[in-house]
């Protein structure tokens, strides 16, 4: 058993530690819940927004979207992925990095390149595959424009045939405790199916297909902002619950410490009284 000096520094130590993952836990619920509003007020445009493209693309006759569109035979394939910048959020960056792994391989003979977004991501990615770019810097500030700009050089690295098929993976926010794992085509833009044809009662001012062409490009930026918003959300969400099960756990083991440290220090007063009460009846004898 540990001497008292010993079990004493354990319990400060645990302590400590108790006092930063509460702290932490606190402060990602307070950036939770404006991270949470930013992507529920965020998701209905978008949704519209892809509603309102699939059906202007589905009353069209022929291909419509041009670049955006074109179906190539898959020899490279980019992968964005989509983590954080800061751990102790659980299993958070861990699974995205897992489902990029299992994306990669599943293009047998293919040529995988990654796009890291978030320093987590980059740091484990970067030993085993090949990342063409680091945007982190994108969560310093957080804004369309910003995100933006990675859209335009993903959409440009596709046009320009460097990369067949665009990828994103990403944790969606369900709510602080799940965050699911996502893998969205970014481009070529998927076949619509089944989608709702617009009515001709519409005068559509420009054409048709002027509107569509507008949209796809305003579509992808919004795709990807979506996507990292979904995963700023879920980050905090994460590391909220990861920080309260640290805290409830170093409770319960500063509890166990306390305990062994009082048994040890009753142990010692014990000895000491047998060792005086024996002396004394030396002393008689």
């Amino acid at each position: 058993m540990a001497n008292l000096k010993e079990i004493r520094n354990r319990i400060s130590s645990v302590s400590s530690t108790m006092q930063i993952t509460s702290a932490m836990k606190m402060v990602s619920a307070a950036k939770l819940k404006k991270a949470q509003d930013a992507i529920t007020a965020m998701r209905p445009y978008a949704e519209k927004l892809t509603e309102i493209l699939q059906s202007l693309s589905a009353s069209m006759e022929g291909e419509i979207g041009g670049e955006f569109t074109t179906q190539r035979e898959v020899k490279k394939v980019l992968i964005v992925a989509i983590t954080s910048n800061r751990g102790l959020c659980g299993a958070f960056n861990t699974n995205v990095i897992k489902q990029v792994k299992v994306l990669a391989d599943s293009y047998v003979g293919k040529k995988v390149d990654v796009v890291a977004i978030g320093k987590k991501g980059n740091d484990v990615l970067g030993k085993t595959c090949s990342v063409i770019a680091n945007k982190s810097e994108v969560f310093d500030a957080l804004t369309f424009d910003n995100v933006a700009s990675i859209s335009e050089l993903l959409t440009e690295k596709f046009i320009s045939g460097d990369y067949d098929k665009i990828e994103i993976v990403y944790n969606q926010f369900k709510n602080a405790a799940t965050q699911i794992v996502q893998t969205e085509q970014f481009l070529p833009l998927a076949p619509v199916v089944g989608a709702a044809v617009a009515s001709s009662d519409y005068i559509f001012e420009p054409s048709k297909e002027e509107i569509v062409l507008t949209l796809i490009p305003k579509s992808l930026k919004t795709q990807l902002y979506k996507a990292i918003r979904d995963s700023f959300a879920s980050e905090h969400g994460a590391r909220m619950t990861a920080m309260h099960k640290a805290t409830d756990n170093a409770t319960e083991l500063r509890n166990q410490l306390k305990l062994t440290y009082n048994k040890a220090r009753q142990a010692a007063i014990t000895n000491e009284i047998l060792e005086i009460v024996g002396g004394a009846e030396a002393l008689k004898g």
